[in-house]
């Protein structure tokens, strides 16, 4: 078979396998996501995870990779260097995303940030092959470098929630004030990931807003729903705002081919 096709098929079949995965994270054949794990991963459950409203950025992401999914079976695209690139590890990046749901189902907490950060990787080395071999057009930036820019730029703070939550699960705790600090420092490490993303990828706003999006509805609900945390709040709208300013200073630094996202 010919290396192009089987590309094209890895991504469409990893695409159907993220669609099962994602019927059941949201409750249709499984249980919904805040309500594994023991509750683990729900909106306030622990200091670093973001409001309920933050998740429907999945919605978007999932869009994105439907549009991505189609694009590549696209005649121009079949034997694009871009297709040929990050074609195989897009498809990586779905199954790991239906495999992170599937661990949460049976609620292997600690194997979920393992999957987590392996797929974080991925998305880091998608975005910089992406980044390396310029866009053709802009409904390829949109699709194909929107899609994964802010993929990567949620699952990065998705990752340090997730570490929260299983390490609260695991009854991991140094005090009402030091799990606050702690949960800074963390949230100032997620800040300074997002800084590096900007300045290794051209200032990508896809990057940017979604890691911003996350951020900012940590500070929503550490300052409006339990656990309370107004240090926690404070420090998170501080690193939204950080991770923001900081694409749109390098943006004008980067190839036009990787400024839509």
């Amino acid at each position: 078979m010919n290396r192009d096709l089987l590309r094209q098929i890895w991504v469409s079949v990893s695409a159907v396998l993220c669609v099962y995965g994602t019927l059941l994270g949201i409750g249709v054949i499984g249980t919904r996501v805040e309500e594994s794990s023991g509750g683990a991963l729900a909106a306030d459950a622990t200091l670093l995870a973001p409001g309920g409203p933050a998740f429907s950025i999945w919605s978007v992401i999932y869009l994105g990779l439907f549009s991505y999914t189609v694009w590549q079976w696209l005649p121009a695209n079949k034997t694009a260097p871009r297709a040929r690139a990050v074609g195989w590890l897009a498809g990586v990046s779905m199954l790991l995303n239906a495999a992170w749901l599937l661990v949460t189902q049976v609620g292997w907490i600690w194997v979920s940030v393992a999957v987590i950060a392996i797929l974080a990787l991925t998305l880091g080395l998608i975005v910089r092959r992406l980044t390396t071999i310029p866009a053709t057009g802009l409904v390829e930036r949109v699709v194909v470098d929107g899609t994964f820019g802010a993929y990567l730029g949620w699952v990065s703070v998705a990752t340090c929630a997730n570490v929260a939550a299983a390490g609260d699960n695991s009854g991991w705790s140094f005090g009402a004030l030091a799990d606050q600090v702690v949960a800074v420092v963390v949230i100032a490490a997620a800040a300074g990931l997002g800084v590096l993303f900007a300045q290794q990828f051209g200032g990508r706003l896809a990057i940017a807003g979604a890691a911003g999006w996350g951020l900012a509805w940590i500070a929503v609900a550490r300052l409006t729903d339990a656990p309370d945390s107004t240090l926690v709040g404070v420090a998170a709208i501080v690193a939204a705002l950080l991770v923001v300013a900081a694409a749109l200073l390098l943006r004008r630094h980067a190839p036009v081919g990787g400024r839509i996202a």
